[in-house]
């Protein structure tokens, strides 16, 4: 039976199917390996992210008493986040601060969004005298912080003039008329309204580079059916233009909604939410909290930094699909 057996696996036995088999085994054993691997990196690389959002909304949880014991950090025993969160919109003022930030920083980002995509068509579409200058001057605006120009705006801002016109017609009329847009929703819109608001320089140069893409025949048809300058971008590059106005706009309102130095700049009372956050320490010492209790107040800052964050948090998960198709097709990379 034996020498059987011997004399059947000489006749059926395959050497390559072996071999095939081999490697098919070796192939699949690299293939979980390479898998495990890749979910190890990526679970490490989303704790590196999700930590601090983590701790933020377990530290805003936290009972007092929890504070003065250290035995748990991520599971307290005590939560009492009806006192963290009352103290953190009472000292916050979040319904108020709340409004203002939508009226000043958000409608302010979204002029921006189209004041910059007619600015952005205008570069990508046509050609004219000095385009190179201005191009260079874009770029300027890119890598010049908003800390170099804070004085210069803030002069030009409390004493407005077009051109020097008011100061002209003050010299002949002798009167001393002056515009000052300090503590004006203006100073949040005009900027916005011209392309120069924050950020407008990247913003730009994100739609330059889609519009460079899009094809010229589809204006062209336009121009042949009698459609000028105006309602071609209007018809044709605007619907086209879906996949980066999300991007854009994401990036606009997020950037305007954590701008914290051009409002307290800008805003004389009524802050907006980002301004408030950074003062509520301040608040809290005001109100006798801070003292004595230094270990109960980071509960309270830990919920405004929650309540600060939640609308954007909410407004990235609504978009969030088209957000990442767009990143996708603009091709922002870095």
């Amino acid at each position: 039976m034996r020498n059987l057996t011997q004399i059947f696996k000489k006749i059926y036995y395959d050497p390559t199917k072996a071999i095939r088999n081999r490697k098919k085994a070796t192939n699949r054993t690299k293939s979980i390996i390479t898998h495990v691997f890749r979910y190890l990196i990526l679970l490490a690389i989303g704790y590196i992210i999700l930590y601090p959002l983590l701790y933020m909304i377990v530290t805003s949880f936290k009972a007092r008493s929890e504070y003065y014991t250290s035995g748990r950090v991520w599971l307290p025993i005590d939560i009492d986040p009806a006192y963290s969160y009352s103290k953190a919109i009472e000292h916050t003022d979040y319904k108020n601060s709340l409004v203002a930030t939508l009226m000043l920083e958000v409608d302010a980002a979204l002029i921006e969004v189209a004041a910059c995509a007619v600015a952005a068509y205008g570069f990508a579409r046509f050609e004219f005298k000095l385009k190179g200058v201005m191009t260079a001057g874009l770029f300027l605006t890119i890598l010049c912080p908003e800390a170099m120009i804070m004085i210069p705006r803030m002069v030009n801002y409390s004493n407005l003039d077009f051109f020097g016109i008011i100061g002209f017609i003050n010299k002949l009329t002798g009167s001393n008329v002056r515009i000052n847009l300090i503590g004006s929703p203006l100073a949040f819109y005009l900027p916005s309204l011209f392309a120069m608001g924050l950020r407008s320089g990247i913003l730009i140069y994100i739609y330059i580079q889609f519009f460079k893409g899009l094809p010229r025949e589809l204006e062209e048809a336009a121009w042949v059916d009698g459609a000028g300058f105006v309602r071609t971008f209007i018809s044709i590059a605007l619907p086209s233009s879906s996949v980066v106005f999300t991007t854009v706009t994401v990036f606009s309102v997020v950037w305007h909604w954590n701008d914290t130095l051009l409002a307290s700049m800008y805003v004389k009372s009524g802050y907006p939410l980002s301004v408030m956050l950074d003062r509520i320490v301040t608040s809290l010492a005001s109100a006798a909290i801070v003292s004595g209790k230094v270990a109960e107040t980071k509960s309270i800052i830990m919920a405004a930094c929650v309540l600060f964050i939640a609308p954007v948090l909410i407004f990235y998960m609504i978009f969030q699909r088209k957000f990442i198709e767009s990143i996708d097709r603009v091709g922002i990379t870095g």
